[in-house]
């Protein structure tokens, strides 16, 4: 399970009055009974299934399990897991259609639009005026969910045994992308202040672990094993990489007859024990001869002659 936090820029809108059914919506959230003049309504664009700067997106089908999930989720400042950051609370959401846009995985574009209130306390009166004031615009939410799918070979992106390719690189004319499978969690969604995402405001980031470590144990040794487990995995990924490029090397060298791009396509689905077998067998087999002629063939299809045929220029 992956955590995931993302970041929606110009998210607010203001909502003037509440709609039929929504101060119930409200009410069933409270404990006592509110009047719509004791609270603020507002809009949240949460995120929506378009490409990200992760080269990452929801589908629809996400968006609308996430639609479920962000009922009641409550509103803080900067993903800071206090009781005391506690701002708003979404009461009611909806999947919001786009006309003419559509995703880089081809669907329809369409985003998830949150409804939120808070309470018009003297406490809140100053962000209240911020929202208002277009000041506070940018929205984060932090949720959690089963697979990140590569567009590429379908497996979980994160399993490097069954998956090697690399977000955002280009595969057979193919970007590799990642789909963000079956949300299991909503935690919280946050007001931040820094905008990313290229469309429809949302940020991205694989920022789970490092936030549930800092809320554990914000001054804890964790980070510097963190920033170790980090380097080792970019040292496996690029040992991976040169593995497939010598791989391939050795291959097009032992089998003359062997189309390149096909064996680039073979190699990437291979794992690291399997490369290594392929280069012994390919390194063995040029030992024994196997490598390709140095003799040129003859153009136009014509066969090389006969050694008898050049008896004349013998010495």
């Amino acid at each position: 399970m992956t955590n995931i936090i993302k970041e929606s820029q110009e998210a607010v809108r203001v909502e003037q009055g509440l709609p039929a059914g929504d101060l119930e919506a409200i009410n069933r959230l409270c404990r006592g009974t509110v009047t719509e003049q004791e609270v603020y309504p507002f809009a949240l664009r949460l995120c929506d299934n378009q490409t990200d700067r992760d080269d990452e997106y929801f589908d629809r089908r996400g968006l609308e399990k996430l639609a479920e999930l962000f009922v009641g989720k409550t509103g803080i400042f900067d993903h800071s897991w206090s009781a005391k950051d506690q701002t708003a609370r979404i009461y009611r959401t909806e999947i919001v259609e786009e006309p003419g846009a559509v995703s880089e995985a081809g669907e329809p574009g369409c985003y998830l639009k949150g409804y939120a209130y808070m309470l018009r306390t003297p406490e809140n009166a100053g962000l209240i005026a911020e929202i208002e004031g277009g000041i506070k615009k940018e929205v984060s939410v932090s949720c959690a969910v089963r697979r990140c799918v590569c567009s590429i070979c379908g497996n979980d992106i994160s399993d490097r045994g069954l998956c090697s390719h690399v977000k955002g690189r280009v595969y057979e004319g193919k970007r590799c992308i990642v789909r963000l499978e079956e949300p299991t969690d909503a935690f919280e969604w946050s007001f931040v202040a820094v905008p990313a995402q290229r469309r429809a405001g949302v940020v991205k980031g694989f920022g789970g672990l490092r936030q549930v470590l800092a809320a554990a144990d914000p001054e804890g040794a964790w980070r510097e094993e963190l920033l170790s487990l980090q380097k080792q995995a970019s040292l496996g990924r690029q040992y991976l990489e040169n593995l497939r490029q010598e791989t391939v090397r050795l291959g097009l060298m032992a089998e003359a007859s062997m189309d390149g791009a096909t064996l680039k396509a073979i190699v990437e689905k291979l794992d690291p024990e399997e490369l290594e077998a392929m280069q012994r067998c390919y390194a063995a087999r040029l030992e024994k001869g196997g490598a390709m002629p140095v003799q040129l063939p003859y153009a136009g299809g014509e066969k090389p002659r006969a050694a008898a045929d050049d008896r004349a220029f013998a010495i």
